[in-house]
Order: structure tokens, then sequence, then C-alpha cells
């Protein structure tokens, strides 16, 4: 009778759940499946490691359920709150730092799930082919496959959630500067090492304090570039988060501009609205927001840079994604347009899909494309002849340097996805480092 109950209670939970999400993240409900398998994982694991949480003594078992379940716990209280307080409204820090505890305690379980269901399956099979178990009773010095599988499970569990902590609390502010020189085609000879700063991806919501960002705009300063480009993303939900940033950001300098471009947050997609009118107002804020900093927001549009008798374009797209639930905005042909006769083209694009897509089909050269979007993920590993990130099995292109021949005139095109300098969902970095680029056209 009480497992029915349970069954009953569980389903109903899961279902209310599924409303709350679809309330208030109505961008991540496609996901919600997902959140409901990484659960039932979740009980899975815990009901392996049960007997050893039993065999503590008392206080110290129940110390011990709690902080197994603390992730899902603080998951719950966030969930349930939403009923009565809009997220948006939170306390930044409580916000940013539950969100990220929440993150790293389910990421860091996933190992030791892994080794648990391979640990598993290998008993299942030797079960159905009616095989002996393959432990040596006589050896009590030897650990079986089973306790080893799932102790090693358990110690990378560890290790990766203190790594993933580190990269909350000291990796996420740890920016880096890459420069690049770069061979650009048709590029005219007034603008031989011309300079180019390029950030993404700020994510103000995410932004514990004001003093991290300044110094990365001091960084970007020290650079004296000739020109900022900044593609996208510039908050998480509303323009309201960037208020508290303006003084920051109105602190970058260059002597030929700054210019941006929408990512697919700044849309105010990801949250929310009573009605049309408000989610409209929210972009005319952004709009103007941008006017105040004095920066030249790009809506399908183009701006020629001229020295002396020489020119060279700057095109900006809005928000164009291959996958279905980003927006496809950017109208290249739009963009592009009266720059039949200028030689050199610099797009900006935030989402490196549309460089892809689009840019490599498009009848006319556009020598250089800077995107950004996909934060390498946040995670992942680059040393010199190899990297990885879980972002490469989504994005083709996901972060650095790439080139490819035009599609119709043959000519070589590069792309460059820079790494962000902030974050979303994780609040943190780990191997995949905050970025600033800056370009040398050459």
């Amino acid at each position: 009778m009480k497992k029915v109950v349970y069954i009953i209670v569980g389903s109903l939970l899961t279902l209310l759940l599924f409303f709350v999400v679809r309330s208030y993240f109505p961008k991540s409900v496609g996901r919600y499946p997902f959140f409901v398998i990484l659960f039932l994982l979740d009980l899975y694991l815990f009901l392996s490691l049960l007997p050893r949480i039993k065999s503590l003594p008392g206080i110290f078992s129940s110390i011990a359920s709690i902080l197994y379940w603390l992730p899902a716990l603080l998951t719950g209280i966030l969930i349930g709150s939403l009923l009565f307080y809009p997220f948006d409204h939170w306390n930044k820090w409580i916000k940013i730092y539950m969100v990220g505890f929440i993150f790293i305690g389910y990421f860091s379980k996933l190992i030791p799930i892994f080794f648990l269901v391979v640990d598993d399956s290998r008993r299942m099979i030797q079960k159905l082919f009616a095989r002996k178990r393959a432990e040596n009773k006589a050896v009590q010095n030897k650990i079986t496959r089973s306790v080893f599988l799932r102790r090693f499970g358990l110690i990378t569990g560890g290790v990766l959630f203190t790594t993933l902590l580190g990269g909350m609390v000291k990796w996420v502010s740890d920016f880096r500067i890459r420069r690049i020189s770069l061979p650009f085609p048709g590029l005219p000879s007034s603008f031989l090492g011309f300079k180019i700063a390029q950030f993404s991806d700020i994510h103000l919501g995410n932004w514990a304090s004001k003093k991290d960002l300044d110094e990365a705009v001091a960084m970007i300063n020290d650079l004296n570039p000739d020109i900022i480009f900044f593609t996208g993303d510039l908050v998480n939900y509303k323009t309201e988060e960037a208020y508290e940033y303006r003084e920051s950001l109105a602190n970058l300098k260059a002597p030929q501009g700054i210019f941006a471009i929408l990512g697919n947050h700044d849309y105010g997609d990801y949250s929310p609205w009573p009605d049309e009118k408000s989610k409209r107002e929210n972009m005319e804020l952004l709009y103007d927001f941008y006017k105040g900093l004095g920066w030249k927001l790009l809506l399908n549009e183009n701006v020629i840079l001229q020295k002396g008798d020489e020119e060279m374009a700057v095109v900006g797209v809005e928000n164009w994604g291959s996958f279905g639930r980003f927006q496809k905005y950017g109208d290249l042909e739009k963009a592009m347009a009266g720059l039949e006769y200028v030689p050199a083209r610099i797009l900006l694009s935030h989402d490196p899909s549309h460089w892809e897509v689009k840019a490599l089909d498009f009848p006319s050269d556009i020598g250089l494309t800077l995107s950004g979007h996909t934060h390498g993920a946040q995670f992942g590993f680059e040393f010199p002849g190899f990297r990885w990130s879980p972002s490469q099995y989504i994005y083709k292109y996901w972060a650095g340097l790439y080139s490819e021949l035009n599609k119709q005139t043959g000519n070589r095109q590069y792309l460059y996805v820079n790494r962000g300098i902030g974050t979303i969902g994780y609040p943190g970095r780990v191997g995949i480092w905050p970025e600033i680029t800056l370009f040398e056209l050459i």
C-alpha cells in the first residue's frame, strides 16, 4: 500500500512541477523529461548507498542523508518559491549560488551513477548467462570488481564536485586574453594592423559584483583596440539586469567605436511576461540601454569604416540559430545590402551555426565572422594539439578560429567563436576560461 501512495504522490508532484516549469521557465519545458530522469537516477544512486548510510552512527546517518538530498531539496525550494515570488526578484547572491550548488551537486553525481549502472549491468548480464561470480573469496586483501567500480565512481564524483566548486569561486573571473594575427581576405592596405577587441556573452544577471566586470573592462581598454565588438547575450532574462552595470560598461573606449548585436537571451524569451506589450517594452529598454552607452547596436544592418579612400564594412545580424528553439531573426541579405563594392567585410553573428548555414552559402565573400553563444560549455580541456568540451557534441564550431571555403565563390572565409566572459546555468568555469580576444588584421 505504501508503494502505491508513493507512486501517486510522486506522479502528482511531477505533474505540478511540470506546470511550474512551463509557467516560469517556458524555454526549458522541453528539457523537463531529462530533469525527471535525472531525479530517478539520483534515487537509484541513493538506494545503492543506503545500506552504508544506515551503518553510520545515528546522527551521522541523518546528516549524510540530508547532505545527499540537499541539491534536490534546494531544487524543490526554488521551484516552490516561484509560485509566490518571481525568480528575477530574488537576491542575486542567493540566486547565483543556489543554482550553482544545485548544478554541481547533480552533475557530480552523474559519474558515480554511470559506474553504478555499469556494475549493475555487468552483474545482470552475468546472471542472465548463469555465470559464477568472478570474485575470489579466498583472497581477503583484494576488493571485488563491484566495490572497486562503486568506490572509483564516488571518489571521481567527489573530485569533480570540488573542481566545479573551484570553478564557481575562482576561475569564473580568471579572464584570459587571446591574441590572433589574422590574414584577412581583401583587406585594404590602410587597414593593415587594425586591432579588434571582441568579447561576448556577458549574461549580466549572473555577475555577483561589479568588481570582476570592471577588471574585464580595464583589460579590454589596456589592449588599445581600434574598435570593439560585443557579440550578444547582454542579459539572461530582462533588460533590468543590466542597469547596475551601466557605469562599468560605459568605461569601454575605442576610437572607431563599439558595435554590438543581440543574442538569443536578449529578446526576453526565457522569462514569462503578462502580455506581449510588456515584452516589447523590455526590448525598447534594451535598445535605449545601448544608446545610453554610446554603442551601435546592429539590427540586420551595416556600417562602413573609412581610412582615406579605402573602406571596410561591419555587418551585424540579429540572432539566428539552426536549432529549433533559437530565434531566426537574422537577415543576412538585408544586412549586406549596399556592400557590393566594399572589399572587406566583418560579420557579427551571435550563433556560429548561422555562419555554417548562411554565410558559407552567401553569394559574396564575408572575410571574417565573429560569434559567441557556445561558451565552450564553460567546461573542458584545452592543451596544444588536443582539446575537448561537451560543446563539441552540439556545435561543429564551438570555440576558437575556423576557416572554410565559401560554397559559391570558392574563397576562404574565417569564423572565430569567442568563449564568452559570462556564464549561464552553472555560474563557473573549468578549463574553458572567460575570454577577451584581440585580433590584428594582416
